[in-house]
């Protein structure tokens, strides 16, 4: 039996449930290349989401090849449309997120960004996520290896029965 939905999530329940499709990504110092993805969304009857994102590259007929990156964190639900989000990624980096929920449209900018010794250095993102008719869209601008903050992922994602 899955726990009622906590009343400060309801801005972020059109997120809800598991998301699946192809993006395509490139930043100064990398190609252009294209990716699949999925997106998990879950709850705990708690006022935060559980996330977590898999890529994988895909080649020109679309099949799914290695795998590109990994995150997981927490998507924290405030009154009056305020949104944390906290992300690892298995690379090294942690990041802090704020933002605000309107409608069906999440706009986050990091606070915090901390990273290993050994972590590549990245100082900034910038992620948009938001429903385009019934799909999941997003994108994700950021700032590293010297870049200022700029284009770097886009995506659209179904939602998987």
């Amino acid at each position: 039996m899955e726990p009622e939905l906590h009343p400060d999530l309801e801005p972020l329940k059109f997120l809800l449930g598991d998301w699946e499709g192809a993006g395509v990504g490139g930043y100064p110092n990398i190609e252009s290349f294209r990716f699949g993805q999925e997106i998990s969304f879950r709850h705990i009857g708690k006022p935060y989401l559980i996330y977590t994102s898999r890529t994988w590259r895909l080649d020109d007929e679309g099949n799914l090849g290695a795998p590109l990156a990994q995150e997981s964190g927490y998507w924290r639900a405030h009154s009056g449309g305020r949104i944390e989000l906290v992300l690892a990624h298995p690379t090294g980096i942690a990041e802090i997120y704020i933002g605000n929920v309107i409608s069906t449209r999440v706009e986050l900018r990091t606070d915090v960004v901390a990273r290993t010794e050994t972590a590549k250095e990245y100082t900034a993102g910038h992620r948009l996520y938001g429903l385009i008719g019934e799909d999941l869209g997003y994108a994700y601008d950021m700032a590293a290896e010297g870049q200022g903050l700029q284009s770097h992922l886009s995506a659209q994602l179904k939602r998987v029965a």
